[in-house]
């Protein structure tokens, strides 16, 4: 390792890069676009990853959502167009003649005028289970969320979003146990959340009651407005949402191939589909980055083969003077290595730089395209690892060219 210090070495490796300025800038340029392309996309598709982590973070991606409608098809004397309601009795038969199932969680849904003193306004209701906290997560700020008991008494609680809270109480107010009214019933807040993206109420936000509440004051006793399914891991989400499908046709004297009676949404399904293409996206970041860095590479390879026959005389003396092969393949690599690290490192600061204005930009706001688009410390150190070993390699071939010269011809090389 002693040759690394060695002033001359350097001396010699800057003055070849001195005499051929263009060249070695362009050369450089070449391979640092390799590293910076890789860098750049490889932040931009884990931006992508983090933005979906962000919008469906709170829900369990194995879940599918079916709710009724109306038939398509007659069946048993009834005829087409008839509206169909989900009943708490599916909700067993879905339990227990379904395999695979992690949670199955009704709900309901409906609006109403809320206030709280001279502030109001109009919000979406939920009728809810405890178990809703588990299929898709409640990030609470105070209080606590729906437990069993609100259920067993049909208790008048409420949880609400903190855009909600925004909105009827004063900056700094501790909601919980204060009074709000809905649809001129008293409710006490015990509960505050703050909500992700997806299945918000949008910008005016939602309120949480328990499910037996909702039942009795909205009058939907025995009634569900929708079935939020969660799969166990092992199993396919696909198949659990055809089979429970199939079972509500069965229960509700559907016919066998009537699509359109019950509609899903299958967040399982939709979750596979984008991390196929988040794969996709990264294999093809990988593709090409690697692609342009041997480019580059080669092109260095290139470039110290035209040096070597600009200085076959000068190699010609060495070689007469006593240098040893190895001496003069160690220098040629060494100057190999070092313009691959110098373009590599300045791939890595520009393509870091770069990932930065992106985050200030499409990353910024209420809804950013990207969140925190960032690369992995250990994916960059491989990056250098990779440029590195690829310019010892492609420092081989001229250096084996530069000792293959015998000393004799290099002295008569004009």
């Amino acid at each position: 390792m002693r040759f690394l210090f060695d002033t001359d070495t350097w001396q010699e490796i800057y003055s070849s890069i001195r005499k051929n300025k263009m060249r070695t800038v362009i050369t450089i340029v070449g391979v640092m676009w390799g590293i910076f392309l890789l860098v750049v996309l490889l932040g931009a598709a884990k931006g992508v990853e983090n933005n979906f982590n962000r919008l469906f973070g709170d829900f369990a991606t194995n879940s599918v959502f079916v709710w009724a409608q109306q038939t398509s098809k007659p069946f048993k004397g009834f005829q087409e167009g008839k509206s169909l309601v989900l009943k708490m009795n599916d909700l067993e038969k879905i339990r227990t003649e379904i395999d695979g199932l992690a949670f199955v969680v009704p709900r309901h849904q409906g609006q109403a005028q809320v206030i709280n003193n001279f502030k109001y306004g109009n919000f979406g209701i939920f009728g809810d289970y405890p178990e809703l906290d588990k299929v898709q997560k409640k990030n609470l700020v105070y209080g606590r969320w729906i437990n069993d008991n609100d259920i067993k008494e049909r208790k008048k609680v409420c949880i609400i979003e903190d855009e909600i809270y925004k909105q009827l109480f004063d900056k700094g107010e501790y909601p919980i146990e204060q009074y709000i009214k809905i649809n001129g019933i008293n409710y006490q807040v015990v509960g505050m959340y703050k909500q992700g993206q997806v299945g918000s109420g949008g910008p005016q936000g939602n309120i949480h009651i328990p499910f037996t509440t909702f039942q009795q004051v909205y009058n939907r006793a025995g009634t569900v407005g929708w079935f939020m399914i969660t799969g166990k891991p092992e199993y396919d989400i696909l198949q659990i949402e055809a089979d429970v499908k199939l079972l509500l046709r069965n229960l509700h004297k559907v016919h066998p191939e009537d699509e359109r009676a019950f509609g899903s949404f299958n967040l399982g399904e939709a979750f596979g589909k984008f991390m196929g293409f988040l794969l996709g996206m990264q294999f093809l970041t990988w593709f090409v980055g690697i692609a342009t860095l041997i480019a580059g590479v080669f092109a260095i390879g290139n470039i110290l083969l035209i040096t070597v026959k600009e200085r076959t005389k000068e190699i010609g003396i060495r070689r007469a003077l006593g240098a040893k092969p190895w001496e003069i393949k160690r220098q040629i690599i060494l100057e190999s290595v070092f313009l691959t690290s110098i373009a590599g490192a300045l791939g890595i600061i520009f393509g870091g730089l770069v990932l930065m204005i992106i985050d200030a930009t499409a990353g910024s706001g209420e809804n950013p395209t990207l969140t925190n688009p960032t690369v992995d410390i250990p994916v960059v150190l491989i990056a250098a690892v990779t440029l590195v070993v690829l310019g010892t390699l492609i420092g081989l071939i001229p250096a084996q060219t530069a000792v293959s010269i015998r000393p004799i011809e290099a002295l008569r090389e004009e």
